[in-house]
C-alpha cells in the first residue's frame, strides 16, 4: 500500500471530500491500482468539504489525505446527503403503484422530466390496469411517442397491464419475483416500485449511481448488478 500522509490537525473526516481509491500514481496508470486491503482513500481539501467540491481525484493529487475504509466512507456520504437532502421526493409523478411502475418503467433511457410531460396525456387515456389492457397497443404509442423506445414500451405497458388484470386482480404485485416477471420490468424498476410504492427496502442503481459509486471508491463493480452488491455491503 502507498505512504499515506497524514491529516492537519484539527481537520475533521466529516468535512471531507471523497474520491475514487485510485492510488496517486503516475496520470497514465491512475485508476488502475487499487488498494487490496479493502482501505479506500478521502481526499481532504483544507477548510472545503464534500458539498462545496467536485467529487473526483482531478487537481488533488497534492491534497492531504488519510486511509479510510469503505464502510467509513459510506457513512460520511450517507451523512453529508442526508443533510443536503434530508426529504428526497419521487421525481416521477405519479397517483398510486400501477401509475409510478408505468411511469418508471417509461423512464428507461429517458428523462423524468419528459416522463411527466406525456404521463399526463396518457393517464388521461387509462390509469388503472383494466382501462390500460384494453387500449391497442397503437394508442398507447401516440400517447408516449415523445419518448426514446416508444414502440417497444408501449407493448411493454399493453402486456404488464393485460397480466395484472388477469393474474393478479388488476393490484401491482409486491414482490421482485412477480414485478420482474412483468414485460418490460427489470430489477430496477422492481426496485424502485418496491421501495416507493410498498416501503420495501431496495437499493435500485442505474447508470448514475453506477457511475458515482466507483467515482466515490464504493464499488469497483464492471456493472449495476456488482455495483448493487458492493453498496449493500458497503
Amino acid at each position: 500500500m502507498p505512504a499515506v500522509q497524514t491529516a492537519p490537525a484539527g481537520q475533521s473526516p466529516a468535512a471531507a471530500h471523497v474520491c475514487s481509491d485510485d492510488v496517486h500514481a503516475d496520470a497514465n496508470t491512475a485508476g488502475k491500482a487499487r488498494s487490496k486491503d479493502n482501505t479506500k482513500r478521502l481526499i481532504i481539501p483544507p477548510g472545503q468539504d464534500l458539498r462545496s467540491h467536485d467529487i473526483s481525484t482531478n487537481g488533488y493529487r497534492n491534497r492531504e489525505e488519510i486511509p479510510v475504509k469503505r464502510s467509513e466512507k459510506a457513512r460520511i456520504i450517507l451523512r453529508t446527503l442526508a443533510e443536503l437532502y434530508p426529504n428526497p421526493g419521487i421525481p416521477l409523478d405519479h397517483n398510486d403503484p400501477f401509475t409510478l411502475l408505468v411511469a418508471v418503467l417509461l423512464s428507461a433511457q429517458s428523462t423524468d422530466k419528459k416522463v411527466n410531460e406525456i404521463t399526463p396525456n396518457l393517464f388521461a387515456l387509462a390509469s388503472d390496469p383494466k382501462a390500460m389492457a384494453q387500449l391497442d397497443v397503437s394508442t398507447i404509442r401516440h400517447a408516449i411517442r415523445q419518448i426514446g423506445l416508444a414502440n417497444n414500451k408501449a407493448k411493454a405497458i399493453k402486456g404488464l397491464s393485460q397480466i395484472l388484470v388477469d393474474q393478479h386482480d388488476e393490484m401491482v404485485p409486491q414482490s421482485f419475483t412477480e414485478l420482474e416477471a412483468l414485460p418490460g420490468v427489470g430489477h430496477k424498476t422492481a426496485s424502485v416500485v418496491m421501495a416507493q410504492a410498498f416501503g420495501v427496502p431496495a437499493f435500485p442503481v442505474d447508470t448514475h449511481i453506477h457511475r458515482l459509486a466507483a467515482r466515490w471508491g464504493l464499488s469497483a463493480g464492471k456493472n449495476v448488478k456488482q455495483t448493487e452488491a458492493d453498496l449493500k455491503n458497503s
